[in-house]
C-alpha cells in the first residue's frame, strides 16, 4: 500500500523506488522486482519479499519465481545497520525534490499551519548527499548515511531522497512533506519571490497535534486517495 501511495503522489513514477521494513535483527521486508514488474503503482503482496541484510532470502522460497532485491538494497540495509531507531526506509525519486535541490533551493521551514509536521522536519535541516550515484554497495551507502547523520530524511543530489522512520507510514509521510516543500519552493522562485523561513515566534505557536492526527489520520487520507484513483 505504501508503494502505491508513493506512486499516487508522484514520488515514484514508473518502476523506480522501493520501501523496506525491519522485522528482526537480521531480516527485513522489501519491495522487490519480479519477471512481471509493472511499477510501484501496481505493487501487490507478492512483490514484498523477506531477505537478510546481505540480500539473501531470509526464508525458503522468498526469492523464487524470478524475484530480485533492488540494486540499491545497501541503501536500506546500511541505514538499518547504523540506525537502531529506524525500522522503515523509503527511497523515492521525486522530480520536484531533485529539481529544487539542483536549483539551489533548500528544503526550508517556510510554511506554517499549511504543513506543521513538514515545517518541523525542515526546521531541523534536510541534509544532502552530494553524489548522483546508484547506491549499490555498502561503501556508497555508508557515505549516504554519514551525510544523513541522525536526521529523518536525506536528499540524494540528481537522484531522489531517502526517508527513515519507526514506521512505514511515517517514512512515507515525511517524503510527501519534503516533496510538498520542494514544489512550493520552485513555485515561489518561479514567481520571482524569495524563500523565507517562518519566524521563530510563529514556529513557537505551532502545536503538536500528535501522532494520532499527524500520522494515523494523514495515512488514512493517503489510502483513501488510492481508492479514488481506481
Amino acid at each position: 500500500m505504501a508503494c502505491r501511495v508513493l506512486a499516487a503522489r508522484g514520488l515514484a513514477d514508473g518502476i523506480l523506488g522501493h520501501i523496506s521494513l525491519r522485522i528482526s535483527e537480521n531480516a527485513l521486508l522489501v519491495r522487490c522486482r519480479g519477471t512481471r514488474e509493472r511499477g510501484l503503482a501496481y505493487t501487490d503482496a507478492a512483490d514484498i519479499r523477506m531477505v537478510d541484510l546481505d540480500g539473501n532470502a531470509a526464508a525458503e522460497g522468498e526469492l523464487d519465481g524470478g524475484y530480485a532485491v533492488p540494486n540499491e538494497l545497501p541503501l536500506h540495509t546500511e541505514v538499518l545497520r547504523r540506525r537502531p531507531d529506524v525500522k522503515a526506509v523509503v527511497h523515492a525519486h521525486p522530480p520536484h525534490v531533485v529539481a529544487a535541490d539542483l536549483a539551489g533551493l533548500g528544503i526550508r521551514p517556510m510554511v506554517g499551519a499549511f504543513d506543521i509536521p513538514g515545517t518541523r522536519l525542515a526546521a531541523g535541516g534536510i541534509p544532502v548527499y552530494p553524489r548522483g550515484v546508484l547506491v549499490r554497495n555498502r561503501s556508497l551507502a555508508a557515505e549516504m548515511v554519514e551525510a544523513m547523520g541522525g536526521r529523518p530524511v536525506v536528499l540524494l543530489r540528481g537522484h531522489g531522497l531517502t526517508s527513515a522512520a519507526a514506521t512505514v507510514e511515517q517514512a512515507v509521510l515525511q517524503a510527501i512533506s519534503v516533496d510538498t516543500l520542494a514544489r512550493l519552493a520552485l513555485q515561489v522562485a518561479s514567481a520571482g519571490g524569495e524563500l523565507q523561513d517562518l519566524p521563530e515566534s510563529d514556529m513557537a505557536e505551532l502545536p503538536d497535534l500528535g501522532g494520532a492526527f499527524n500520522t494515523n489520520t494523514a495515512w488514512r487520507h493517503e489510502v483513501a486517495r488510492l481508492g479514488e484513483r481506481r
